[in-house]
């Protein structure tokens, strides 16, 4: 049923394509008998470029992993109360950017700053083609404004990391070795955990996973506090550890087109992608060179045009 739904998509798509371009091409031949104007020639091909560009968007989009929800986690930086205040600002922007697209979100995991922001937090994202829009956000984002935590009003400089996961749902097979897997409970606190300070809801799952190719080990722990119920929590601790190993599966396929993508820009976790300069009006992405000068709105979730800049220039790899 979902081939025959992105087939019933795709031939939809051409046909309203198609009709458009007929309309223009009509009303371009109307317009020299002056039955319609300048103006509804520009607005009909206005429509087809629109209509073009957003397929060529989904077209960018073919991956298995693209049409998963997403696991967006933020961590503040070093720099204090500075990066942490910046780590929550980013989280407010990807939430307003959510509500837009109409994505559902979830909360999963919340820490408070020392003095103001956070240190880090996850937000889950479900919805069509979440984690397809939102890879591009992985990466460390640099923040420079003139704090209003510094006694005497410099300029500073922070930055926080964005990591973004495919949200995997039935439709994907993860296995987990149960002998690797041991549980951690305790009080909830902070965003969503208020109500459950009391008792001991809250989860920490700890899965030590080896690679099957190299042999090496590594720990993965996972917080959540979502739930009103330590077993509500453990569920969807357990679906979050899944994203994780799904997205360890994708880094090894990514990596075995290494050669094939050597000639494009690396794209790795770690890396800055983007700054936010406050002072001088300019967000750039610094894989794509995609800027605009419209700081607020990009804060306020306007990320559009971010995520059509990196998709357009490496959105699929055939």
């Amino acid at each position: 049923m979902k081939v025959v739904r992105e087939l019933k998509f795709w031939i939809g798509a051409y046909n309203e394509v198609k009709a458009a371009t007929e309309e223009l091409q009509l009303a371009f031949d109307f317009v020299k008998d002056e039955i319609v104007t300048e103006d509804e020639v520009d607005n009909a091909y206005a429509q087809v470029i629109k209509l073009i560009e957003n397929l060529e968007l989904k077209n960018m989009l073919r991956h298995e992993e693209d049409k998963l929800g997403a696991v967006l986690k933020i961590n503040a930086g070093a720099g204090g109360t500075e990066s942490q205040d910046w780590a929550s600002m980013l989280f407010r922007m990807y939430q307003r950017w959510c509500e837009d697209k109409g994505y559902k979100t979830t909360v999963t995991n919340w820490q408070d700053g020392d003095d103001a922001g956070i240190k880090t937090a996850t937000l889950q994202v479900e919805g069509e083609l979440a984690y397809g829009f939102l890879k591009s956000e992985n990466g460390v984002h640099r923040l420079v404004r003139v704090s209003p935590y510094n006694a005497q009003g410099k300029r500073m400089t922070s930055f926080s990391s964005v990591f973004v996961v495919p949200l995997v749902d039935d439709s994907i097979e993860i296995n987990i070795n149960p002998a690797n897997l041991s549980w951690d409970t305790f009080r909830s606190s902070g965003a969503g955990g208020q109500n459950v300070n009391k008792v001991e809801t809250g989860v920490r799952l700890h899965y030590m996973h080896k690679d099957e190719d190299t042999g090496d080990e590594r720990e993965i722990v996972i917080e959540n506090t979502e739930s009103r119920s330590q077993m509500g929590n453990r569920e969807n601790a357990l679906r979050l550890l899944k994203s994780q190993l799904y997205e360890i599966e994708l880094e090894k396929r990514r990596a075995a087109q290494a050669e094939i993508e050597a000639g494009k820009k690396k794209i790795e976790w770690g890396s800055q992608i983007r700054s936010y300069v406050f002072d001088d009006r300019r967000v750039k992405d610094h894989r794509t060179n995609h800027q605009t000068s419209d700081v607020q709105g990009v804060m306020d979730g306007d990320l559009d045009g971010f995520i059509k800049a990196y998709l357009m220039e490496f959105g699929v790899d055939d």
